[in-house]
């Protein structure tokens, strides 16, 4: 045999090999995907139909708890292996179903790596014939959700309480100091302040609803810049001189951004209310706004007291206050920043801060520039951009 017929017969075998090897790695992953033959006669009628047209992964238990037929999404989440169910808790429900008959559902603890897990959603059911239909759910997010939602209400229903209750002990108060004007004049400025900060939470939870919905940009136009910073800045001009704390600003001329108005307006108050707040008499408050490459900064510095460290990373979640007791001095909420991170990402930014505590700190807002470009359709006279997509807020020191 020559050297070419061997090279040609050699290849035929290689090829050969090479095809045998596939054939038996599709067949074995047919097999854990999809039942054999006999597994289908086992299983009642349109069974398999039903079982391929759901989205929950799906194990079917023979009478001996043995998986005959196992979906490969029920694998992956780690629920059978090597044909028998993994989880304690699954085996024990399933003996319940086989002796009582009836379905049940359980949530269990899958880990995931060293730091984290994930949650099951299972649900068992008889089929008849001695079979057990087992459906399985990653509800990992939905779970988040879940706590997020009940964590929010019972904030919600604390910081409501707190000014009704003393709204309600203070005009207890009055009427039982009917005869004493000087008392009557204490409670009733006390009463003012907390309505004034019960509808201050009141408004700030219906701006957080509205930033939060699923249309936020419903009144989107090109904005200059330099009407938010002064829109924003009028509005905290009594604060700042009733504090003796001077607003400084400074915008490049020619900026615009593409967004809701009345949202920035409302974030930039929002981070301006903080930085007086938080700053002793005597100071400044410096907002300024700049073009960076492709993006809008807008800043607020401020010399106050500074944020901890411990506490930069969690400044922007829902009634997170780093000084409660001087957060109920000052009337604030705990829902500004919240409502900050959630107008930048819904105009495709972000927020970020740098602070140093006893020095002072500065927010600043990026926002997407609005550029001019050939061929875009204007609104009010001005080119609109594409729709940013939003980016997930990171709070992190940068430089000021």
């Amino acid at each position: 045999m020559d050297a070419a017929a061997a090279a040609v017969l050699g290849g035929a075998i290689g090829l050969l090999v090479g095809s045998v090897v596939v054939l038996a790695f599709r067949i074995s992953e047919r097999d854990q995907a999809a039942p054999d033959p006999g597994d289908r006669e086992l299983l009642p009628k349109g069974t398999v139909a039903v079982l391929q047209a759901l989205q929950s992964a799906s194990v079917v238990l023979d009478s001996a708890d043995h998986a005959i037929r196992v979906s490969p999404t029920a694998y992956s989440l780690g629920v059978v292996r090597d044909g028998h169910l993994i989880h304690d808790a699954i085996r024990d429900a399933v003996k319940a179903v086989r002796r009582d008959g009836e379905s049940c559902s359980l949530h269990i603890e899958q880990p995931r790596g060293r730091s984290r897990s994930v949650t099951l959603a299972v649900r068992i059911a008889p089929l008849g014939g001695g079979l057990i239909l087992i459906l399985v759910d990653d509800s990992t997010e939905s779970r988040r959700v879940d706590d997020v939602r009940r964590d929010f209400v019972a904030n919600v229903s604390h910081e409501l309480k707190t000014p009704v209750a003393a709204l309600s002990l203070l005009s207890e108060s009055v009427l039982a100091a009917a005869d004493d004007p000087v008392a009557i004049e204490r409670f009733a400025g006390r009463m003012q302040i907390e309505s004034a900060r019960l509808a201050t939470l009141v408004v700030e939870l219906i701006d957080l609803s509205r930033v939060q919905g699923d249309a936020p940009l419903t009144h989107a136009e090109v904005i200059c810049v330099e009407e938010i910073v002064r829109d924003a800045t009028d509005r905290t001009r009594l604060t700042a001189a009733a504090a003796q704390i001077e607003l400084v600003i400074f915008v490049e001329p020619g900026l615009s951004v593409y967004g809701d108005r009345g949202q920035l307006v409302s974030a930039l108050k929002n981070l301006v209310d903080n930085a007086l707040a938080y700053s002793p008499a005597h100071t400044r408050v410096a907002v300024a706004a700049r073009r960076a490459v492709d993006r809008i900064e807008i800043s607020v510095t401020d010399q106050g007291i500074g944020i901890p460290d411990r506490d930069l990373g969690r400044i922007f979640e829902r009634f997170y206050r780093v000084d409660p007791a001087r957060s109920r001095a000052t009337g604030g909420t705990g829902l500004g920043l919240s409502i900050v991170k959630h107008v930048c990402a819904n105009h495709g930014g972000e927020v970020d801060v740098w602070s140093i505590e006893g020095a002072g700190s500065t927010f600043t807002l990026r926002l997407p520039a609005q550029l001019s470009a050939p061929g875009t359709p204007s609104v009010n006279g001005a080119s609109a951009p594409a729709r940013a997509t939003p980016t997930t807020n990171a709070s992190r020191k940068v430089s000021p």
